[in-house]
């Protein structure tokens, strides 16, 4: 007697994609509801079961739909937006800046719409995500129809959805509450990573995500940047640290891991970690080749992903496939590395077992969801066919095989593509939507781009210094004049302190646009040892109010910031025309004088070597108070043993000889 069931697709070649790799042809699958009732060569199937409706195939290859390991969708409209960029630049200087003034519910939904057309027409029934306002992500993708991991992001910074890492994991608990039974949305927690979190995020991500048995998604090893600020700052590389901090206590998703060991890939293993290879993001941005062969055969789960578009530049897994069997075999030096059975597992079942997911999809078995593709190999680019190698149909997938080729898709039993139409999504009026942020990003961007300021507050943590510096400055022939002028009565030391200083100045073109100053800041202590080192930035501004009588200068206001980035990222961010560096000694005295309090520089340019300076300052908020601080600053300088003709006006960059 034969079983009623829903669907039965034939004449298909069926690459199940389980652990045997398992092949029918012709073969088809019988589908009842959301999901497989069995996987078997025709004349089985239609021995066995009865359909409502009945598919021919058309020998096209029917297989589990495609898991895209790590993505954050949404930025579909921001692709293109800033390449051929390295990492910290791309993210910190020109993704978050944008995301900062652009992201909003609206943005994530157009985003996500996007994100989910082009993955369905490339095959992809699930993908893992990580972005703001995951809600929204979250919506549109049940709307049509995928199935996805969606990780409400939690940073240290303030986000477009939250203005404190409180804020998001309130966020996230609320959106976890929300949507934990899903059929086809599982809610996680996503610390972006721990370079961008603290050990208090993390921690909490952490307990929230066992609270309510969903993953955790993140960022790990990424680059040896990464690794190795993680080994200064917490004397230990990023595997360890997150371990450290109980991370992989929870179902731990961890994209990338490009720069990790053996170790590191035994304890991934021993957590039941999964990891998400990301080929052509990894590839774009130089951060490495992940020792991806040594991963599988400890027996990690890897998946593929495609990272997000703006960094891809699309969500392509057929091209991630390939890419990963090349990588491997490249990085080896071996060919039969990573060979294509394995790299199609990657992207099916191995991806789905990294996601947590492997219980559902990555297979076509019997119990399992209905998620599944039909891919046409019949096109030129796939001619001819040879079968004396069983494996050379996966070798045809990979290697010859296009996203284009994919014409039809089902996830949980449902169409969402059929013969290269899309059932469940209108797209029409989404590019036009999507032109239309990229047209006001644009005027952003160049708006920003004209001024020094405006990338620097762009960054962040930029405040506004005093509004007014009176300072005046001159050679000084013997430093002792200043050091005996200190113990003089007339001169009260309020605290001295005394510092090495290396500073670059960033010159760029254009009177107006002022110079930047990235400083290092060594505190010397009594015994002549560092005690701390301080980084920060100051944009100087070229215009003066004033000049006083005896070249006393009156500022316009500066801005600070801390420096919590490389000189080489500030340098590649800001694009100086060209810098002057300068290195000093620094004693620098607090002083009352005369009833006025001052700051007193006695500074020794060892680079270039221009003997000793000392410079007087002091700050106002008032042009009045400036003219008499003005008057005073002229006697002190004098007090402490320059001549007039010893003044000048001049910064110490505009000191340093041309060829220096």
């Amino acid at each position: 007697m034969k079983h009623n069931i829903d669907l039965l697709l034939t004449n298909a070649i069926v690459l199940t994609m389980d652990e045997n790799y398992t092949k029918f042809e012709p073969g088809g699958l019988a589908i009842d509801g959301d999901s497989i009732l069995a996987v078997a060569p025709d004349k089985e199937l239609i021995n066995d079961y009865q359909a409502n409706e009945t598919i021919d195939c058309q020998g096209k290859v029917l297989m589990p739909g495609l898991v895209n390991a790590h993505t954050h969708v949404s930025m579909t409209l921001l692709r293109g937006l800033a390449d051929d960029l390295r990492l910290d630049v791309w993210l910190l200087g020109y993704m978050m800046p944008v995301e900062r003034r652009f992201v909003s519910p609206d943005f994530v939904r157009l985003g996500a719409l996007l994100g989910c057309a082009e993955m369905i027409r490339s095959g992809v029934t699930c993908f893992a995500d990580m972005y703001y306002f995951e809600e929204q992500v979250a919506k549109a993708t049940a709307e049509v129809g995928m199935r996805a991991l969606c990780a409400q992001t939690v940073l240290k910074f303030p986000a477009p959805d939250a203005d404190a890492f409180e804020e998001s994991l309130g966020a996230a608990r609320e959106f976890i509450q929300r949507w934990k039974g899903h059929p086809l949305i599982e809610p996680a927690i996503g610390p972006h990573a721990p370079y961008t979190c603290t050990e208090e995020i993390l921690r909490a991500t952490v307990e929230l995500a066992l609270e309510f048995d969903v993953p955790i998604h993140t960022h790990l090893a990424e680059t040896a940047l990464e690794v190795e600020n993680s080994r200064q700052e917490h004397d230990m590389p990023v595997i360890p640290y997150a371990k450290k901090q109980n991370l992989f206590d929870a179902k731990v998703l961890a994209a990338h891991c490009v720069h990790i060991d053996d170790g590191e890939i035994h304890t991934l293993l021993h957590h039941g970690a999964g990891v998400a290879h990301n080929p052509s993001s990894n590839l774009k941005l130089a951060s490495g080749t992940a020792p991806v062969k040594k991963m599988l055969d400890t027996g990690l789960n890897v998946g593929i992903g495609t990272d997000g578009p703006a960094s891809n530049n699309d969500l392509d897994l057929f091209e991630e496939m390939r890419l990963a069997a090349f990588l491997a075999k490249n990085a080896t030096g071996d060919p039969t590395s990573l060979p294509a059975p394995i790299a199609l597992a990657m992207a099916t079942r191995l991806g789905a077992q990294a996601l947590h997911f492997g219980h559902l999809i990555g297979s076509l078995e019997p119990g399992k969801r209905a998620d599944l593709i039909l891919v046409n190999i019949n096109n030129w680019h796939n001619i001819p066919h040879y079968r004396r190698d069983e494996n050379s149909i996966y070798a045809q997938l990979v290697y010859a095989a296009k996203s284009t080729d994919v014409t039809d898709v089902m996830v949980n039993g449902q169409w969402l593509m059929r013969d290269h139409r899309l059932l469940t999504l209108e797209e029409q009026g989404l590019a036009e939507q999507a032109h239309d942020y990229a047209r006001r990003i644009d005027a952003f961007l160049i708006e920003r781009e004209q001024s020094v300021l405006s990338k620097l507050l762009a960054i962040g943590g930029a405040t506004e210094g005093e509004s007014f510096e009176v300072q005046v400055k001159a050679r000084i022939p013997d430093p002792k004049l200043v050091l005996t002028a200190l113990e003089k009565p007339e001169i009260e030391i309020l605290y001295s302190r005394h510092y090495h200083e290396y500073d670059s100045y960033f010159i760029f073109d254009g009177s107006e646009q002022g110079s930047l100053r990235y400083r290092e800041d060594e505190y010397i202590d009594e015994d002549g040892n560092i005690s701390n080192i301080r980084y920060r930035l100051t944009l100087i501004g070229q215009q003066r109010e004033r000049h006083y009588p005896n070249d006393v200068l009156l500022s316009r206001s500066r801005y600070l910031a801390p420096a919590v980035h490389s000189l080489r990222f500030y340098r590649e961010y800001f694009k100086p025309t060209h810098e002057i560096f300068v290195e000093k000694d620094r004693l620098r005295w607090r002083v009352l004088y005369k009833g006025t309090e001052f700051y007193i520089n006695l500074d020794r340019l060892d680079q270039p070597n221009l003997g000793y300076f000392v410079e007087v300052k002091s700050r106002t908020w008032s042009r009045r108070d400036a003219e008499h601080k003005a008057e005073v600053s002229t006697d002190l300088i004098l007090f402490l043993g320059a001549t007039p003709e010893d003044i000048i006006v001049e910064e110490y960059p505009a000191l340093v000889p041309p060829t220096s």
